[in-house]
């Protein structure tokens, strides 16, 4: 008789761990397809994005429509922007990477950078008004954090054909390509590594707000007109 009371108890914890698996699966099924949480770790793409915020990415934006300039992205930066050794052992690497799938932490190696020069792409800072230029065009950039320039460093590149410029809008606190110019890749992300783009804030609440993928960014001729 006691173990007749028992077993429906052990059918519940079953059903209860079955349906726990069955969540998991779909969710990391969901975010390795569709949709993805990520966490800002810094102040590099204020103001739209501040440090705390976790976003909710899509990974199929790009699909129909391809990126163009003053596209957000989020992108796996190993082998351009992550450190060529940036492991802390097993058990460190374990914790950090379920913090990032939660969506609790960042990640070493996964970034969000504004795209300012597409493939094959002339990009200089900065032009005789300190704007940046783009195919010997001014950039317009609404963007950019208050009281920022565009860039305090000059550099003159070419974009490959199969990579991507990119910078933060708070230029004053981001590490992005113009601080790689000397390393592996020169600071150019490929185009591969693109993982998705921003299409949401969804923490805190009082931040939740949709971010509408904008118009590719405007330029202006050398003369202003």
């Amino acid at each position: 008789m006691d173990h007749a009371k028992r077993q429906p108890r052990k059918q519940g914890w079953r059903f209860v761990l079955l349906a726990l698996f069955l969540a998991v699966a779909i969710s990391g099924l969901v975010r390795s397809l569709w949709l993805d949480v990520y966490f800002i770790p810094s102040e590099s793409m204020e103001p739209i994005l501040g440090t705390g915020d976790r976003i909710l990415v899509s990974r199929t934006d790009f699909a129909g429509d391809p990126i163009r300039r003053g596209d957000i992205v989020v992108f796996d930066g190993r082998g351009t922007f992550a450190p060529l050794n940036s492991g802390k052992g097993p058990f460190a690497d374990a914790v950090a990477a379920a913090g990032h799938w939660l969506g609790l932490t960042g990640s070493d190696t996964t970034y969000v950078k504004r795209v300012i020069g597409l493939p094959g792409d002339h990009v200089v800072c900065c032009g005789s008004n300190g704007k940046l230029t783009v195919n010997g065009q001014q950039l317009e950039e609404p963007y950019l954090y208050p009281g920022d320039t565009p860039s305090e460093q000059r550099f003159d590149v070419i974009v490959p054909s199969d990579r991507l410029w990119l910078m933060g809008d708070h230029r004053s606190r981001s590490a992005d390509s113009r601080g790689l110019l000397g390393a592996p890749g020169g600071g150019m992300v490929p185009l591969e590594r693109v993982i998705g783009r921003p299409v949401r804030i969804i923490w805190p609440l009082d931040r939740f707000a949709e971010l509408p993928r904008p118009a590719q960014a405007g330029t202006t001729s050398k003369n202003g007109q």
